[in-house]
C-alpha cells in the first residue's frame, strides 16, 4: 500500500494548486461578497461572470473533468479536455479533490468536478446506454448543462433508502412517475436540465430490488420545483437544493438506468467514489481552517500574550494537526480499497470516512472559529460557511448513525 503520488497525479496536483492559488484565492472573497449582495435579487440564481471566466481558464489548462475514473473514461477524457487524455484512479484523484476543497465553493465547479454532477456523470458512464450518454453525459462533460439527484423524500425517514415511496411504474413503453423529493442538489442552477430520479417500481420485490433509477428531463410536464431550501440560512446559490414534485410525469422506458429494480446497485457504485471526493474536499477545508487558526493565534494578543499561548490553544492546534493527518490517511485507504476491488471491497472503509472526516473537519473549523472570536461567525471569514458544510455532510449521503451501523455489522460479521 503506497500513497505516494504517481507522476501524473503529482503533475496534476502542481497544476491544480497553481490554479487555485493564482486564479481563485485572490478573488474568492470578492466573489462571496458579490453573492451576498445579489441575495434577494433576480440575479441570485444566475451564474456569476467569474465562474464563466474560471471555467474557460481551467479548460484551457486541461483541468477539466479530472474526476473521470480511469476504467471508464475512454475517449471522453480526450474529447472533453482532461489533462493527459485519460482518467485517474480514486487514489490519484484524492489529493486533487483536497486541493479543490481549499476553495470548495469555486474550484470544483470551475473544473467541472462538482457534486452532484460528478456522481451523475459517473452513473451515466458506468450504467448508461449509448443513447443516454449521447443525450445527457456528453453535454454534462462539456459543461453545457447541469444535473440534479432526486432521492431523499420529505415524508419518510430517508436514512433508510428502502423507505422511498415516490413511484416509477412502467406502463408499456413509458415510466409514470409520482411523488415528492427534497434536498435535490443542483436543481436550483439555471442550467439544470436532467434529474436522476429514484422511485418505487415493484413493492412486491425484495427490499433492495423494489426501486428503479430513471432519467427525467427537468422540463417534462408534471415536474415542478416547489421551492429552494436553505441549509442553516445558507442557500448555496446558484446551485441550490430543492423540493421537487412529480405529478403523472411520463418519460420513455428507455430512460431507465441499467434496468428495473436496480437502483440500489447503481447507488452503491455511485456513492463510494463520491464519498471519497466529499471527504477529501473536507480535508482541504480543514487544512484552511487550521492555517487560519494558527495565523489568527499568532497575530492577536490577549492578556499580554499571543492567543496561541493561551487556554490550551497549542494543544488544540496539535490535536487538529494529528486529526487531519489521520483522516487523510483513512480516506486514502478507502480510495485504494475502491481501486483494487471496487465498491464491495470498501464498504466498511467508505462508511468509516463518511463518519470520521466530517466530524474531524467540524471540530477543526469550530476551533478556528473560537480563535477568531465574533469574526469567526461572520461572513468576513469563510469559517461559518465551512462549518455549515461540514455539519451538513454528516447527514448527506447517509447520517453518521447509518454508517456506524454498516461498520459494526461488517466487523461483527467477521466473527459471527
Amino acid at each position: 500500500m503506497d500513497f505516494s503520488l504517481s507522476p501524473r497525479a503529482q503533475e496534476l496536483s502542481d497544476l491544480v494548486a497553481d490554479f487555485v492559488d493564482a486564479e481563485i484565492a485572490p478573488r474568492e472573497e470578492g466573489y462571496h461578497r458579490d453573492l451576498m449582495a445579489r441575495r434577494g435579487t433576480p440575479e441570485m440564481w444566475t451564474e456569476h461572470p467569474l465562474m464563466t471566466e474560471l471555467r474557460a481558464k481551467a479548460r484551457e489548462r486541461g483541468l477539466w473533468n479530472l474526476f473521470l475514473p480511469v476504467e471508464h473514461a475512454g475517449d471522453y477524457a480526450r474529447r472533453f479536455g482532461t489533462h493527459g487524455g485519460e482518467g485517474l484512479s480514486n487514489t490519484d484523484y484524492a489529493p486533487l479533490a483536497e486541493l479543490m476543497g481549499r476553495a470548495t465553493s469555486i474550484a470544483p465547479y470551475a473544473m467541472n468536478c462538482n457534486a452532484p454532477d460528478t456522481g451523475n456523470m459517473e452513473v451515466l458512464l458506468r450504467y448508461g446506454t449509448d443513447e443516454q450518454k449521447t443525450q445527457w453525459l456528453e453535454p454534462l462533460l462539456d459543461g453545457r448543462i447541469r444535473s440534479a439527484f432526486t432521492m431523499t423524500e420529505p415524508g419518510v425517514a430517508s436514512s433508510d433508502a428502502t423507505n422511498m415511496q415516490a413511484t416509477a411504474v412502467v406502463e408499456g413503453d413509458e415510466v409514470v412517475i409520482n411523488g415528492r423529493k427534497w434536498w435535490s442538489s443542483g436543481v436550483g442552477h439555471p442550467d439544470c436540465r436532467i434529474l436522476v430520479f429514484m422511485g418505487l417500481s415493484d413493492p412486491e420485490a425484495d427490499r433492495h430490488h423494489r426501486h428503479t433509477m430513471v432519467l427525467v428531463p427537468l422540463d417534462t410536464p408534471g415536474v415542478k420545483v416547489e421551492r429552494l431550501l436553505d441549509t442553516m440560512a445558507m442557500q448555496d446559490e446558484p446551485v441550490g437544493h430543492g423540493e421537487v414534485s412529480f405529478t403523472d410525469v411520463r418519460v420513455p422506458a428507455s430512460n431507465i438506468l441499467l434496468g428495473e429494480g436496480r437502483a440500489f446497485e447503481i447507488a452503491q457504485g455511485r456513492l463510494g467514489p463520491g464519498r471519497v471526493h466529499h471527504c477529501m474536499r473536507l480535508i482541504g477545508q480543514a487544512e484552511v481552517a487550521l492555517e487560519l487558526a494558527v495565523k489568527r493565534g499568532l497575530s492577536r494578543t490577549a492578556f499580554g500574550r499571543p492567543l496561541v499561548k493561551l487556554g490550551g490553544n497549542q494543544e488544540r492546534i496539535a490535536e487538529a494537526r494529528m486529526a487531519i493527518d489521520q483522516a487523510r490517511l483513512l480516506v486514502l485507504n478507502a480510495a485504494w480499497k475502491l481501486d483494487v476491488g471496487g465498491p464491495m471491497n470498501a464498504l466498511s472503509e467508505v462508511s468509516q470516512i463518511k463518519v470520521v472526516v466530517p466530524n474531524v473537519a467540524q471540530r477543526v473549523i469550530d476551533m478556528a472559529i473560537q480563535l477568531h472570536g465574533g469574526g469567526g461567525l461572520s461572513s468576513d471569514f469563510p469559517l461559518a460557511a465551512m462549518w455549515t458544510n461540514a455539519r451538513s455532510l454528516r447527514l448527506a449521503d447517509g447520517p453518521d448513525e447509518v454508517h456506524r451501523g454498516v461498520v459494526a455489522k461488517l466487523e461483527i460479521g467477521k466473527h459471527a
